[in-house]
């Protein structure tokens, strides 16, 4: 265990904010010596196992910095270096055609790991909402007990030394609290920023690879050759046309036999004009037989 470490035993830990937390009774630490927690009597919350990274010594005095700052201040910093780093492949890419094969498989690599940080960002900001939310309800028992240190100043049960001692111990922990909520919100607009850089990076990244492909493409051998057989389909037609020119000759034989028949259909009607002549010449013959049957 190194000297240093075992410095901080019996001494007073304390918030950011010089708020008296308790005294450093020990240490629990690995195989390799290394400190893992550090246990804090806080007299009538216990003893509690605080996380050695979360302690920083200065002088005879324990700084204690939450959970939810360091986990923030974590989250910026490699959020922060990606951004970076893909602004940093976005400038190779335009300077280099040359590097635009490996740029596409860095780019992906550093996309997946803000989708990763995303999921830590969720749980980081689910945390700053829930420490809001207890901020806020010891900034209403501070207003209250300073509040209720008034009525008992008005009703003679307290003296004015008392009630100025309690209004300047609360206005204190109001304004620890003060301070701790606007870091927080210090700290959840700087996150919704990164995610702002963050889509302003991935989105024209994707643009640029995709005009560097289509004007590597542009610039291929396979696209000329694509021009060079797109004429040639003008040159079959002339084929098709001869091919068309003999069908046509074939059918042509067939167009005038249409009309032969058309011509041998009109005589039809002309020999009923004969046989109604005929009919008509017989006509006296059936009225003569109809006299006859008559007389008799």
């Amino acid at each position: 265990m190194p000297n240093d470490d075992i410095d901080i035993i019996g001494k007073k830990v304390k918030d950011m904010y010089g708020t008296f937390m308790g005294k450093v009774i020990g240490t629990i630490t690995d195989i390799d010596g290394s400190i893992q927690t550090v246990g804090v009597d806080c007299g009538s919350q216990g003893l509690q196992q605080i996380q050695f990274d979360q302690l920083v010594s200065q002088g005879d005095v324990v700084i204690f910095i939450p959970k939810w700052r360091l986990d923030s201040q974590r989250l910026i910093r490699e959020k922060q270096l990606t951004l970076r780093r893909l602004k940093a492949l976005i400038d190779i890419v335009s300077d280099n055609d040359d590097m635009k094969e490996d740029a596409e498989i860095i780019h992906e690599k550093y996309k997946s790991k803000l989708v990763s940080l995303e999921e830590t960002e969720n749980q980081i900001k689910a945390k700053l909402d829930e420490r809001l939310i207890e901020l806020d309800e010891q900034l209403k028992s501070a207003k209250m007990l300073v509040f209720d240190a008034k009525l008992q100043h008005k009703s003679d049960e307290i003296s004015a030394a008392t009630f100025e001692t309690v209004k300047t111990c609360a206005n204190h922990l109001i304004e620890h609290v003060t301070h701790e909520t606007a870091e927080i919100s210090n700290v959840q607009k700087r996150i919704s920023d990164l995610n702002v850089e963050a889509a302003n990076a991935t989105v024209p990244s994707q643009q640029v690879l995709q005009d560097s492909a289509v004007s590597y493409l542009d610039n291929s051998e396979p696209t000329p050759n694509v021009q060079t057989r797109l004429p040639e389909a003008p040159n079959t037609k002339p084929i098709t046309s001869t091919f068309d020119s003999t069908s046509q000759a074939e059918e042509t034989p067939s167009i005038p036999q249409a009309p032969v028949q058309a011509e041998a259909v009109t005589p039809f009607p002309e020999p009923p004009q004969q046989v109604t002549t005929e009919t008509s010449k017989d006509k006296p013959n059936d009225t003569d037989w109809l006299a006859r049957m008559e007389a008799q």
